[in-house]
């Protein structure tokens, strides 16, 4: 698995993985025509060529890492490259040009200006769910949005206020232009709302950093993406009296989740098109998904737009 930036590698054959995509008729950055195009090469016996790089959230940096694993396994002659540096910076990335995929646990119209989402096209590969984790010494074991608000907003200070014990809470924020940050506050908060200004005792980069630090950390709070869940070093608590599961996601449960983007450009050459295609294939919606502790939209009862509106498929 590479790490934040991945190592390149060099694989082979396009057949198997385009054959397959190209039976399920999805449309990517290009639509059929590429698909057809990149199927036909194959047929041909050409080799898929090129450089595919993206660079987002890190809450699903792993399932593009694994699929690309696999991906480039199957095209020897195709290298993928990339980063999890947060959503904004990502979807910024992708609108300037300088990465081939920008990956977003946000729509692209909520952190860029209209002149830039209009040459980007929207790849909705997952669902992830989100949740508040707290310091293994916490006696707390499940929240209220309410008490999320009071506690993330600087309200409620101490553990004691909300059934714990006497003892400051430290709260662990991620930084401004993280899609987990929105994510989170959007469900806290209300959709729409300005990003929060409390920024808690500290404010972290990427989730695998809320991982370190609250696992050497007592009496702390932050929320991370249940692939990240790590039962050794923190506990995921309860959220209304709902547990944090991707069954109690599906329908809304479990009311703090993001639908997982990939956004390339309209013109996107024919490698990332190819990859592209490929999340969206047997491949990867039909296993490889939730190996890696994400829900595959086919899964979801319910859908979310870019205002936070859910409703029912």
């Amino acid at each position: 698995m590479f790490d934040n930036a991945c190592s390149r590698r060099q694989f082979l054959g396009l057949a198997g993985s385009l054959a397959a995509v190209a039976g399920l008729g999805l449309a990517g950055c290009g639509g059929d025509t590429a698909a057809t195009a990149a199927g036909s090469s194959a047929a041909e016996g050409s080799t898929l060529t090129g450089t595919v790089t993206y660079d987002g959230a890190s809450s699903f940096q792993a399932l593009v890492e694994a699929a690309a694993e696999q991906f480039m396994n199957e095209n020897q002659d195709v290298s993928i490259t990339g980063s999890g540096n947060g959503s904004g910076t990502g979807l910024t990335a992708v609108a300037d040009g300088t990465v081939s995929i920008g990956n977003s646990d946000v729509f692209a119209e909520t952190k860029l200006e209209a002149d830039q989402c209009a040459d980007l096209v929207d790849h909705e590969v997952a669902v992830v769910g989100m949740g508040p984790v707290v310091s293994l010494n916490v006696t707390v074991g499940d929240l209220t949005l309410e008490q999320l608000k009071g506690i993330f907003s600087g309200e409620i200070t101490n553990w004691s206020e909300v059934g714990g014990e006497d003892a400051e809470i430290y709260v662990m924020n991620r930084k401004s232009g993280s899609g987990t940050r929105a994510t989170f506050e959007a469900a806290v908060f209300g959709a729409g709302q300005p990003e929060s200004t409390f920024k808690g005792k500290a404010e972290l980069d990427k989730s695998g950093d809320v991982v370190t630090q609250i696992g050497s950390t007592d009496n702390a709070i932050s929320y991370l993406d249940f692939s990240h869940f790590d039962d050794s070093k923190f506990t995921a608590i309860k959220v209304n009296g709902v547990e944090p599961t991707s069954e109690n996601v599906c329908d809304n449960s479990f009311p703090i989740w993001a639908t997982e983007h990939m956004y390339c450009k309209k013109d996107a050459d024919e490698a990332t098109t190819a990859f592209l295609e490929y999340m969206l294939s047997d491949d990867v919606q039909g296993s490889l998904v939730e190996e890696q502790g994400f829900i595959p939209v086919s899964k979801m009862t319910v859908v979310k737009d870019a205002e936070g509106n859910v409703t029912e498929k």
